[in-house]
């Protein structure tokens, strides 16, 4: 796979780098992470750019780019903290319903997601779960008129963002996804904040009645749509976090070449001029894993991309710690307080580890891999 950006991704980045720098500042993102629910405006900008429908096929009317395109884009996102759904929706979302077997739903739906007029999430986790995919407790009876569902799920990321609802649940002894819209009767839905200025939700459901349209894929469809969703999810990630290092390494660059200590900058203190190097090699690091962690999604056998994608998640985690450390350490004292953006970057760096399986999951499912050969 060539990561060189050729010049339709040079313009596209181009363009997304100005659209962040004018509309995701510091105050504006400070501002949108306490408002529950879609910034119409902001979500719509981006969707215009073309960044809702990137992943979907041109016959469902978006623009079908590769993962390369993919990675250059959420590495703009993650340079500026942009924490409009675009991971759950416009990567995993539109990943899980390519790969299932509905042609209905994905007719109905993909058209309108590349425009942005639908925002879906993705609801997997339940309360006793930490790492785990598939669905426990949460129950789905087949009945004459469609499904009734019933259960709870937690940590729904961007979940009152979302129009509808991707939500799995047990049927007949498998796994099923259905497609919920965010306001039917008998689900409740409560919206919280995280600490890097993203949101999640906490879901239960009650009686909720669907129709047998609303069934996306179950069985072995189900399980591998679900597991595509994942997959992308982490390769965008690692790219999210690779864009936040980079742009965390600029601020604490120009932050030493401006603040004085003994009538000096503090670029000029070798010990400092060192750390900065450090920093720069593990974010150069995770920007390589990031690639890593694209080129996985085109790998055919399954063990092998799950290795690939297992070791970028958590060597992009390992570097967003200490270029997250280091930064905020450079600063001093300041950098503890909420008045700089470099805390905003340590916290969504610091997030990212536990996003779509900590290091601990990551490094057992290596563990379990490697054991297998």
């Amino acid at each position: 796979m060539d990561f060189t950006y050729n010049e339709e991704q040079r313009m596209l980045t181009d363009s997304l780098r100005r659209l962040v720098a004018d509309n995701w500042s510091f105050d504006q993102r400070r501002k949108r992470a306490q408002q529950p629910g879609l910034d119409s405006q902001a979500w719509q900008s981006l969707a215009d750019l073309g960044v809702s429908g990137l992943l979907i096929p041109e016959q469902y009317e978006g623009f079908g780019e590769s993962p390369a395109t993919l990675i250059a884009i959420q590495f703009e996102l993650g340079r500026g903290l942009v924490s409009e759904p675009v991971i759950p929706s416009s990567v995993m979302a539109t990943t899980l319903l390519l790969n299932s077997p509905n042609e209905q739903l994905k007719s109905e739906c993909l058209p309108l997601m590349a425009a942005g007029s639908l925002v879906c999430a993705l609801a997997y986790l339940e309360p006793e779960q930490r790492n785990a995919v598939a669905p426990a407790s949460t129950q789905a009876v087949e009945g004459a008129d469609g499904f009734t569902l019933d259960g709870k799920k937690k940590l729904v990321w961007q979940g009152t963002s979302a129009h509808k609802l991707i939500i799995s649940a047990v049927l007949g002894g498998e796994t099923a996804l259905f497609l919920v819209p965010a306001d039917v009767a008998g689900l409740a839905m409560q919206d919280f904040p995280t600490i890097d200025g993203y949101r999640c939700a906490s879901i239960e459901l009650q009686g909720v009645q669907l129709p047998t349209s609303a069934l996306i894929a179950k069985g072995r469809a189900a399980d591998d749509a679900l597991a595509a969703a994942m997959d992308y999810g982490i390769a965008a990630i690692c790219a999210h976090a690779a864009g936040a290092m980079e742009r965390l390494v600029e601020i604490t660059a120009d932050y030493l070449k401006t603040r004085h200590q003994f009538g000096r900058p503090l670029a000029d203190f070798q010990v400092l001029q060192h750390r900065l190097a450090d920093m720069l090699l593990h974010k150069e690091l995770a920007a390589s894993m990031a690639y890593v962690a694209a080129s996985a999604l085109g790998e055919t056998d399954a063990d092998e991309r799950r290795r690939l994608l297992s070791s970028a998640k958590v060597s992009v985690a390992e570097a967003g710690r200490f270029v997250g450390q280091n930064a905020v350490q450079s600063h001093g004292g300041i950098g503890m307080t909420d008045e700089l953006e470099v805390g905003d970057y340590f916290k969504r760096l610091t997030y990212t580890d536990y996003l779509l399986g900590d290091t601990d999951f990551h490094l057992q499912r290596l563990e379990d891999l490697y054991d297998r050969e």
